[in-house]
């Protein structure tokens, strides 16, 4: 390709259309799914129940410490899929990208999703491309959707968590929410902000043999901790109580929240999971998930209640108790 940015022609359908696909994404994601570029890609799946997710990705800026908008959209998506219990397999992607856009970076990205899908086990089968005006998207937006396959009985649902249960985090909360505002403002601390963006697949596969022992998963991303405990509150009519002193928070994350007004319970993550699991084993899998790099900092920050019902309420470091609500409004918009 002579060019050095992408141009509206990139999305014609012609010559340079089929030149942005073969250089810059078979080019990153061949396999034998892909490669016969056809309209659609032929799978092929192993028993167990089939599940799909789909999500979107906007965020700004498109680097960032710690990731890129590209392994932002497979980890997004392979997390998801995780969440509920499946061995992902197959993503198909569609990309909005604006005129103007270096073709540098366009590689950088391809190429950063072909890198994380393979580490978590995923292939790349089928996309898409469009092109839009310069000032329609804002560099390139991402759709991804997953498929995977439970290959157990075992169901990750809200309404199996039970009163005694207990709710694992599986690391620092507020890593990625914090890397992005920093670099959108400018901010710098003695430890830089680094985004916790990564595919969790370890952390799914760990948790396979615990089967009924672990009752529900969620990913903690936009709205937070917070935000997630309220819904599954809600979904599974449930109390939840944490502890604010257990809940796990890196100091640059604490002391930038501290210093901006923020609370990192409402702060974005890419990277963690919120884990309900029976109290006899929470301790068990605990020390099992903090031998991952990725779960070095797991803690247990509470117990399901039966009462009251559908609310979530946090222990203070005082020792008096609140209301933790769901989160209202825009934290920090495009964080992913």
């Amino acid at each position: 390709m002579k060019q050095d940015r992408i141009l509206m022609a990139h999305g014609s359908g012609g010559l340079m259309s089929q030149q942005l696909i073969e250089e810059v994404f078979k080019k990153s994601w061949n396999n034998p799914y892909l490669d016969p570029m056809l309209d659609g890609a032929l799978l092929d799946l192993p028993p167990g129940r089939v599940v799909m997710s789909t999500d979107s990705f906007v965020i700004t800026p498109l680097f960032f410490p710690g990731g890129d908008i590209g392994k932002l959209s497979i980890c997004g998506t392979v997390n998801d899929l995780l969440a509920c219990g499946a061995h992902p397999l197959y993503m198909s992607t569609a990309m909005i990208i604006e005129e103007g856009l270096a073709l540098s970076d366009l590689k950088k990205i391809a190429e950063s999703m072909a890198r994380t899908a393979e580490e978590a086990g995923v292939a790349l089968v089928t996309g898409d491309t469009k092109v839009v005006e310069k000032g329609s998207a804002d560099g390139v937006f991402i759709n991804t959707t997953g498929i995977g396959v439970i290959s157990s009985a075992v169901e990750y649902r809200p309404d199996r968590i039970k009163a005694g249960d207990k709710i694992i985090v599986s690391g620092n909360m507020g890593d990625h929410g914090l890397a992005i505002l920093a670099l959108r403002e400018g901010l710098s601390f003695a430890t830089p902000a680094q985004s916790d963006c990564t595919a969790l697949f370890r952390t799914g596969r760990l948790l396979e043999k615990y089967g009924e022992d672990v009752r529900c998963m969620r990913d903690p991303t936009r709205g937070g901790l917070a935000t997630v405990l309220n819904e599954i509150a809600g979904q599974a009519d449930i109390g939840i109580m944490v502890r604010e002193k257990e809940i796990p928070v890196s100091p640059v994350v604490q002391g930038a929240c501290d210093m901006l007004g923020l609370d990192p319970l409402f702060m974005a993550n890419e990277g963690k999971m919120v884990i309900f699991v029976s109290a006899q084993k929470a301790e068990e899998i605990l020390a099992e998930l903090k031998t991952l790099d990725e779960a070095e900092d797991a803690a247990i920050i509470g117990d399901v209640k039966a009462e009251p019902r559908g609310m979530v309420l946090i222990e203070t470091e005082l020792g008096a108790e609140r209301i933790l609500g769901i989160l209202e409004g825009e934290h920090i918009p495009r964080i992913c």
